[in-house]
């Protein structure tokens, strides 16, 4: 029987690769996805993706989703807790193993590994690599048929132009030299709406670009909505 596994998603491209490279490699089954979802707004936190644009991903996946719902503001205090609880409930549903889609940023790789020890949870790095690996994984990602849209720039390090635009060829060509390809930084985060992980694709149309906290949000909307 192959250790069960949960997923860290973010409703990004990184998390959809991950799911991708584990799937591939069939040692383990991904049996959810966890998806923490600012209670406030009903959207994901940090990507700002609505709700019922990651439980579209999820079902378009096979997956269910296992959302940790977050109050806003959230201390960290709070945000551990609420996280033990999800490994709890995991432990008691045979989960051995918890999956991110982490890049190369070893503070945080560290953090995870912090969190679960002695949880009887094994953390998992399935797409781990070094800051130079990012630009052939950008557009490794690109040409296995991911398609995702930015749906959040941090304007102090890319343009707020960027908020809403494909991540495709043409905006890896467009990046300043100073950003990450993949945006493993915190430069932008986003929303993939297809990929060989879905068995069909999500589409979403791209609503208001707004600024809050200090970021630069593009809304997804799902296309035949109206804002």
């Amino acid at each position: 029987m192959k250790p069960r596994v949960l997923l860290s998603w973010s409703s990004g491209k990184d998390s959809a690769w991950a799911l991708h490279d584990l799937r591939r490699r069939g040692d383990v089954e991904v049996v959810g996805l966890v998806t923490t979802l600012n209670e406030a707004f009903g959207r994901v936190a940090m990507h700002g993706v609505r709700a019922e644009l990651v439980q579209a991903q999820a079902d378009a996946a096979g997956l269910p989703l296992w959302p940790v719902p977050l109050p806003w503001p959230c201390s960290n205090d709070e945000y551990e807790t609420r996280m033990r609880a999800l490994v709890e409930k995991a432990r008691a549903e045979g989960v051995t193993a918890f999956a991110f889609g982490d890049l190369f940023l070893a503070d945080i790789r560290a953090y995870r590994e912090q969190q679960l020890a002695g949880t009887g949870i094994t953390p998992l790095f399935p797409i781990w690599g070094t800051a130079p690996d990012t630009p052939a994984l950008a557009r490794t990602m690109i040409g296995a048929g991911f398609r995702a849209t930015l749906t959040c720039v941090d304007p102090k390090r890319l343009s707020p132009a960027f908020a809403g635009r494909e991540f495709d060829s043409a905006l890896l060509a467009d990046l300043p030299a100073d950003v990450d390809p993949c945006g493993e930084n915190g430069e932008f985060h986003t929303f993939c709406h297809s990929g060989p992980i879905f068995d069909r694709a999500i589409p979403v149309r791209v609503g208001d670009v707004v600024e809050r906290d200090g970021f630069c949000f593009a809304d997804l909307l799902p296309k035949e909505a109206r804002s």
